[in-house]
C-alpha cells in the first residue's frame, strides 16, 4: 500500500509573502486524512509548519508518520530550513509521533479567560513607554527574545531573523501601534521595577471574540522574586478587561520553568504545545 500527498486546493498566498496549501494523505490514491504546508519569510530563510493534521481512517498504520514525512519534504522544497508543528493540549496521539519523528518542545501557549482583577499593590505605579524610552525598551525585549529563541533550539541567525521580523510586523508604529500596551512599573519610590507590553486585539477566537496576547513581561533581574511578575501580568489583565478583551494568551518558552509556574498559579491553562526541529 502507498501513502502519499496530494493537493486538496491551490496554493494560498500568506500575508508577508508566505505561502500555504492543504493537503490530501491518501493511500493508493484514496483519503484518509489531511494536513496542510506553510511556509513563512523570516528576513533571508523561510521557516515552515505542519498544521491541520488528522487521520480519519486507518490509524496506528504509520500513514500520520508518512503524511508528516511527506510534508517536511514539500516544505524543503520550499527551502524551509526549520520546521515547527503545534499540537494542541491532549492531543497525545500526536505528541508521540512528533517526538517520534525528532520534533522537541520549543514553547507552549497558555490562556486564560479573565475576570474581575485586583489593584496594583500599595506604592506600584504603571506609566505607558513613551517615544523617547522606546528605542531603549526595545533593544532590550529585543535581545532577551533573542535569547529565548536561541535556547528554545534556533540557531543564531534563525532566531535574528525571527526576532526582526515578529518586532516589525506587531510594531510597525513603535509606541504609538493602535492596540498595544506598553507599560512600565515602578515602585514607591519611582525606581522602574519591570517592563509588559501587551497586543490587546492580537488575534480573533472561533467565537468571533478578540484575543489579547502577552508580548513580553520582564522584571529587573536585581528585582526578582519579589512579585513583580505578578503584578505586571496582573496589570496586562487589567489593560485587556479596559479595553473590553476577556481573553488573554501567551507563549511561555519550555526552558523557563520559573514564568509557567506563575502562570498557571494565575489560572492560566497550556491551549497548544509547539514543536520543531531542523530541514537541513
Amino acid at each position: 500500500m502507498t501513502t502519499t500527498l496530494r493537493p486538496e486546493r491551490p496554493e494560498e498566498p500568506v500575508p508577508g509573502g508566505g505561502r500555504s496549501r492543504r493537503w490530501q494523505i491518501c493511500v493508493n490514491g484514496r483519503q484518509v486524512g489531511g494536513l496542510r504546508t506553510t511556509a513563512l519569510p523570516w528576513g533571508s530563510q523561510w521557516w515552515g509548519e505542519i498544521s491541520e493534521m488528522e487521520v480519519a481512517e486507518g490509524r496506528r498504520r504509520g500513514r500520520g508518520t508518512v503524511g508528516a514525512l511527506a510534508a517536511e519534504e514539500v516544505l524543503r522544497g520550499w527551502d524551509c530550513t526549520r520546521v515547527d508543528v503545534n499540537i494542541p493540549a491532549g492531543a497525545t496521539a500526536a505528541l508521540r509521533l512528533a517526538h517520534a519523528l525528532g520534533y522537541t518542545e520549543r514553547m507552549c501557549n497558555m490562556a486564560k479567560r479573565l475576570g474581575p482583577v485586583p489593584d496594583l499593590s500599595p506604592g506600584l505605579t504603571a506609566r505607558p513607554i513613551g517615544a523617547a524610552e522606546y528605542p531603549d525598551w526595545l533593544a532590550r525585549a529585543r535581545a532577551g527574545y533573542l535569547h529565548d529563541l536561541v535556547a528554545s533550539g534556533l540557531t543564531e541567525q534563525q532566531a535574528r531573523a525571527k526576532a526582526d521580523a515578529d518586532h516589525r510586523n506587531v510594531l510597525p508604529q513603535g509606541p504609538a501601534t493602535p492596540d498595544v500596551a506598553l507599560r512600565r512599573l515602578y515602585g514607591p519610590d519611582g525606581t522602574p521595577l519591570g517592563t509588559l507590553w501587551t497586543a490587546l486585539r492580537q488575534a480573533v477566537l472561533p467565537n468571533g471574540l478578540p484575543l489579547a496576547w502577552v508580548m513580553t513581561v520582564e522584571v529587573d533581574p536585581a528585582r526578582r522574586g519579589r512579585g513583580y511578575g505578578r503584578a505586571l501580568m496582573l496589570l496586562a489583565e487589567r489593560e485587556c478587561l479596559a479595553a473590553g478583551v476577556r481573553d488573554l494568551g501567551l507563549n511561555v518558552f519550555s526552558s523557563n520553568t520559573v514564568a509557567t509556574g506563575l502562570y498557571e498559579s494565575l489560572g492560566y491553562r497550556v491551549t497548544n504545545r509547539i514543536l520543531g526541529k531542523s530541514l537541513r
